[in-house]
């Protein structure tokens, strides 16, 4: 009886010696499942510190950009970009000026030019320059208004009141030819004096019909010799 109640107890410390093991050998299992938890959960978490650092980075600029602008308001406005400066313009003398004016009008370089070359250059010039100016004076006429009234006749042969002098014969010793002296006063214009003054004049006398002392009127006509311009009109009163 004693020796079967002992084959139990012993048969049950060995399943509660083979229960220990198990328990021990499933011990570190469960502390390195444990141990790999642990070392994944930080990896998680350090990632997930990652990303919000990255989301708080731009939310911590826009706030910065915020107090920026807020500042802004009330300091000055930002200057802008400098300009850049403008070139200093040079100042030319006015004979420089003509000069250089000159120069771009001038023609090219293009050597010796002959003077009959030249000679056609302003003649092709004038011919230009002729043609605008009849082009300016047709445009003239054309805007100035024609008028009504005819035109006056041209006269053919218009023949001036031919001047007659007065005067008496102080020679007629050439032939066919009297000398007469013509008298005139006049008052002086400022001083208000009869102011007298004479002149000689050599008629024709076709009859020699005037003698010396005679008061004769002569007119004016064509040259009839280096000093003949009048002619014998009348005899007005003969000499005593």
């Amino acid at each position: 009886m004693m020796a079967d109640d002992q084959e139990p107890e012993a048969a049950q410390t060995a399943a509660a010696g083979l229960d220990e093991v198990d328990v021990e050998q499933n011990v570190p299992d469960v502390q390195a499942e444990t141990e790999t938890e642990a070392e994944a959960v930080p990896q998680g978490q350090d990632e997930a510190g990652q990303e919000a650092e990255a989301v708080s980075e731009p939310a911590a600029d826009a706030d910065a950009e915020g107090d920026e602008a807020a500042g802004g308001a009330d300091a000055a406005p930002a200057p802008a970009a400098a300009a850049p400066k403008p070139e200093p313009v040079a100042i030319v003398a006015p004979k420089e000026r003509r000069r250089l004016k000159r120069a771009a009008k001038a023609p090219g370089t293009r050597g010796p030019v002959s003077a009959e070359d030249r000679q056609a250059e302003r003649d092709a010039l004038r011919a230009k320059n002729a043609k605008a100016r009849r082009g300016e004076r047709l445009k003239a006429r054309a805007a100035k208004p024609v008028s009504e009234a005819a035109p006056p006749e041209p006269i053919e042969h218009a023949v001036g009141r031919p001047r007659a002098r007065q005067g008496i014969v102080v020679s007629d010793k050439a032939a066919k030819t009297i000398t007469v002296r013509v008298d005139t006063s006049r008052r002086h214009r400022r001083y208000k004096k009869i102011v007298r003054s004479s002149k000689t004049l050599h008629a024709h006398d076709e009859h020699d019909e005037a003698h010396e002392g005679d008061l004769v009127r002569v007119v004016e006509t064509r040259p009839l010799s280096a000093t003949k311009r009048w002619r014998l009109l009348e005899v007005l009163e003969r000499a005593k």
